[in-house]
């Protein structure tokens, strides 16, 4: 194959597109708002599950190089009621098969695996348009351009990429995350340390809930979500940290103080995170010369999947470019023909995860689904930010 694969966007499902089509010899450049790699935070922990994220980190050759990333004992997870009660506790036994890591750590390796000058950072899109017969031409913020014959958006929830094949637009969910972050907390929050365990959290109630993990050290990651409308968030002033945090950790008023201090002794000040999804059925006709991998693809609610998706599209876009080589057209529709009902799928169940983490029975429909007396559960992480 010789048509160079242009990929917008520099996450994790973009990154192994590029890796794999690298592997098969296929030359591949990634176009990445970011100035670079260290431009900001890459967020927290990842469960890396064995159906699709580590099958896409085997496709890449780096599953060996993953394993050496991960994290021992954050698949301990518990469930409590807001009281502090515990009504689940499964420990990390070492038997699990969605071991964790960090973020950024999987994003450097598949970053150190490509060949220098792969990704092209500092390139923000400003727009795309088709050329006729498969080319677009893709425009950046500082006024550059660049002609491709095989554009791929992995380019998140506000794709600049996806209006090329479809009208639909990310909705809010009804639902925001409002994320904080406690440091060294064994030492300085000893309660709350002792409350998460050593991996995650989950402290449910109907249209409310605190999720919390233990990451490197010491480090608790929390993400507090609030059934609200986006003018209710409106009204909180996120610009004054003490006034934002005290709002917040009002509508957890009477829960245990050990799980309030998630909010309230925070070390960070609180970062609102809206939810956005794509219909679930979210798909669109074929298009020559593009497609979409990840949240560009099909955002949904978090609930564990998301990076996983992402980089097992990546590899299985890949994969059918390198066995199509001649035949762009037919390797775009075979990927797009087994993803759509794959993402589908997997956002449905991801309703359901959040009808029981924060529906009139929660925690309690939760605790059946984990304990396998939902007789249809799927269980899932903690849907936190991954």
């Amino acid at each position: 194959m010789t048509t160079h694969v242009t990929i917008i966007g520099a996450g994790l499902g973009g990154l192994v597109l590029a890796r794999v089509l690298h592997v098969h010899g296929i030359p591949a450049t990634v176009y990445e708002a970011e100035s670079s790699p260290a431009a900001r935070s890459q967020g927290g922990m990842l469960d890396i599950h064995d159906h699709n994220g580590q099958p896409a980190l085997e496709a890449a050759g780096l599953l060996d190089a993953f394993r050496a990333l991960v994290l021992e004992g954050r698949q301990a997870m518990r469930v409590l009621d807001r009281d502090g009660t515990v009504l689940l506790d499964e420990p990390d036994d070492g038997t699990g098969d969605r071991p964790e890591v960090q973020r950024g750590e999987l994003r450097q390796l598949l970053l150190d695996s490509l060949p220098s000058g792969t990704v092209r950072w500092g390139r923000k899109v400003s727009g795309v348009r088709p050329l006729g017969e498969g080319r677009h031409e893709v425009t950046f913020a500082d006024g550059g351009t660049v002609v491709t014959e095989l554009l791929v958006g992995a380019d998140g929830a506000w794709s600049r990429v996806r209006p090329l094949l479809s009208a639909a637009t990310p909705e809010y969910t009804g639902r925001s995350f409002v994320e904080t972050w406690l440091y060294d907390s064994d030492t300085r929050n000893p309660a709350a340390a002792k409350t998460v365990g050593g991996g995650s959290l989950i402290a449910s109630a109907p249209g409310k809930g605190i999720q919390a993990h233990r990451e490197s050290g010491g480090t608790l990651h929390t993400y507090v979500a609030l059934t609200e409308s986006q003018e209710w968030f409106a009204a909180v002033d996120f610009t004054d940290a003490a006034a934002a945090t005290a709002r917040i950790a009002r509508e957890f008023t009477g829960w245990a103080p050990e799980l309030t201090a998630l909010i309230t002794d925070s070390d960070t000040a609180p970062v609102l995170r809206p939810l956005h999804a794509l219909p679930v059925e979210h798909r669109w006709d074929r298009v020559p010369g593009v497609t979409l991998v990840g949240d560009a693809a099909h955002l949904a609610a978090p609930n564990g999947e998301g990076a996983n998706l992402a980089m097992y599209d990546g590899a299985e876009l890949g994969k059918a470019l390198a066995a199509h080589p001649d035949d762009v057209e037919t390797a775009l529709a075979g990927y797009e023909r087994a993803m759509f009902p794959r993402s589908a799928g997997a956002a449905a169940d991801g309703d359901e995860l959040h009808a029981l983490l924060f529906g009139d029975d929660a925690p309690h429909g939760l605790v059946a689904m984990f304990t396998g007396t939902e007789p249809d559960a799927t269980p899932g992480d903690a849907p936190g930010g991954h």
